[in-house]
C-alpha cells in the first residue's frame, strides 16, 4: 500500500534562525541557484517561499505537502468507470497510490487519469497487433 506523506523539516538551531531572519529582514526578493544557473522565482513561488524562510527563520518546525484535489474512493471509482470494491484492491496492491485521512482513503485525480491513460495505451496496443511479419503478400 502506497502512502503519500508531506515533508516535515525540523526547527532550525538558533543561531541559524538568527541569521535567516537577518537576512530576510525588509527583503522578499529571492533567487534561487539550480546547478549554478540562477532562477529568478515567479511571484507565487516567492511567496511561498519566503513563508517557508520567514518560518525558519522564528525558529518553527515546518511541513511542505502538495495541494492537489484528492478524491473519495466512490469519485475516483466513478471516474475510471470501475466498482468501488476493485479500486479499493488496486490501492491495497499499490496500483494506485492513496493517502488516508484517518480511516478514509484518498486518491489524487492525477492517479486516476494516469491509470486511465495506461489502460488507454494498453487497449489500443492489444487491438492493433503487428502486421510487419504477419506473412500475407503485400501487392509486389
Amino acid at each position: 500500500m502506497t502512502q503519500i506523506a508531506p515533508r516535515v523539516a525540523a526547527a532550525l538551531p538558533a543561531e541559524d534562525a538568527q541569521k535567516l531572519r537577518f537576512a530576510l529582514n525588509g527583503s522578499d526578493d529571492i533567487t534561487v541557484f539550480v546547478d549554478g544557473t540562477v532562477h529568478r522565482l515567479p511571484a507565487q513561488a516567492r511567496d511561498a517561499v519566503v513563508d517557508l524562510l520567514s518560518r525558519f527563520s522564528r525558529g518553527e518546525a515546518v511541513t511542505v505537502s502538495s495541494v492537489e484535489e484528492m478524491l473519495t474512493t466512490s469519485r475516483a471509482a466513478e471516474l475510471a468507470g470501475i466498482s468501488h470494491t476493485y479500486l479499493r484492491n488496486m490501492t491495497d496492491r499499490g496500483e494506485i497510490p492513496v493517502e488516508y485521512r484517518g480511516t478514509h482513503r484518498r486518491i489524487r485525480l492525477a492517479d486516476v487519469m494516469a491509470w486511465l491513460e495506461k489502460q488507454k495505451k494498453n487497449s489500443t496496443a492489444v487491438a492493433a497487433p503487428d502486421h510487419g511479419n504477419d506473412g500475407s503478400a503485400d501487392g509486389s
